[in-house]
């Protein structure tokens, strides 16, 4: 159901195409490159800067990418990605700071920025998702909003993937549209223990998805476009200062240790296993003498906040048992900062793990 505040219609971003892109006559260039596409890095730091430096309001702009993977803020891309594949086959690979799990993109793709001003996370993400669905709807392709963070069409199958975080003073929900794809890149980047690509593998990831062009078939610009018109009623283009601006955030998505993380071997790993409406959870306990010393979050779960810091204040410094933690969990609940996840199934883990 529509939030009653709604967030839509937005104001519009027009990002300037870069001409520098494009290269000199003549000049070998792949495609997207010559038509003055940027890296899905620069638009993730565009979402940033916008959040940062527009008047409280808000914007959503859209883009579209070469062949690249974007995974979670939490994940092991090690343990996601067929990296080797993704270098052999030309396909970027960068680390967003939303949670959720990884998506593989291209030019047959739509990618979609919201970013609004402070207010509570979920009314604002169910918004974002109810309103692209009732557009897609309006240009004549039926969907709806499914499970946690899906847009699916009449047959069940998936169009559209959704992720969100939360930042000081703003909120950014962003999503990645199937108008078309490259499913055998979708496969090989995304399904490390499958090396070789295989038909019964593409066949099975076209099966969990759909793709609008096979229900009308307007090309991406068109759909591009149609979708704008409807979620958008006024703009702002960004300037020079601006886009000079976003590339100096950019190049901290390129950091080694951002990109990559650190993987040390941990004395202790917590998996929740997969938890309906939360996800895969992680927790990954440095400790020395049976004393908590540190710990990480990985998975494709969505933060509703600082889960990093949350899960440190709660078990950092305590034995490493159940029962020290179950009733840490309960003084502190570090819970609510991941969506869909209780207190109670978090000690149910930590009970099976710790026994």
């Amino acid at each position: 159901m529509k939030n009653h505040q709604s967030r839509f219609p937005a104001c519009l971003i027009i990002i300037p195409t870069d001409a520098s892109l494009k290269g000199t006559a003549g000049e070998a260039r792949p495609d997207w490159l010559r038509e003055g596409r940027r890296r899905a890095a620069f638009y993730l730091a565009a979402e940033e800067y916008v959040a940062a430096h527009l008047p409280a309001d808000n914007y959503l702009f859209s883009w579209v990418l070469p062949p690249t993977v974007v995974f979670g803020r939490n994940q092991v891309p090690q343990q996601e990605l067929n990296i080797d594949f993704c270098r052999t086959h030309g396909i970027d690979m960068i680390r967003r700071k939303s949670g959720g799990g990884c998506i593989y993109a291209d030019t047959g793709n739509i990618m979609w920025s919201l970013v609004t001003s402070e207010g509570a996370v979920e009314p604002i993400f169910a918004d974002y998702a109810d309103s692209v669905a009732g557009a897609l709807t309006a240009m004549g392709i039926a969907a709806n909003v499914s499970g946690r963070n899906d847009i699916t069409l009449a047959d069940g199958g998936k169009v559209c993937g959704n992720a969100f975080y939360h930042l000081a003073h703003s909120n950014i929900a962003h999503g990645t549209m199937l108008y078309d794809t490259n499913a055998a890149n979708m496969v090989g980047a995304l399904h490390p223990a499958t090396a070789k690509l295989e038909a019964k593998g593409v066949k099975s990831v076209r099966s969990r998805i759909s793709l609008i062009k096979d229900v009308r078939p307007i090309g991406v610009e068109a759909l591009r476009k149609g979708l704008e018109d409807i979620l958008t009623d006024r703009h702002i283009t960004l300037g020079p200062a601006d886009v000079a601006a976003i590339m100096d955030i950019e190049a901290g998505y390129y950091d080694d240790a951002y990109l990559w993380g650190r993987h040390d071997r941990d004395a202790l790993v917590i998996d929740t296993g997969r938890i309906e409406g939360c996800g895969h959870l992680q927790l990954h306990l440095a400790t020395g003498d049976g004393v908590v010393e540190g710990i990480t979050l990985t998975g494709d779960f969505f933060a509703t906040g600082n889960a990093a810091e949350a899960f440190a204040k709660t078990f950092v410094g305590l034995p490493a048992t159940a029962e020290t933690f179950c009733s840490a969990i309960d003084a502190h609940h570090p819970e609510t900062t991941i969506r869909s996840l209780s207190a109670q199934r978090l000690k149910d883990c930590l009970r099976q793990s710790l026994k």
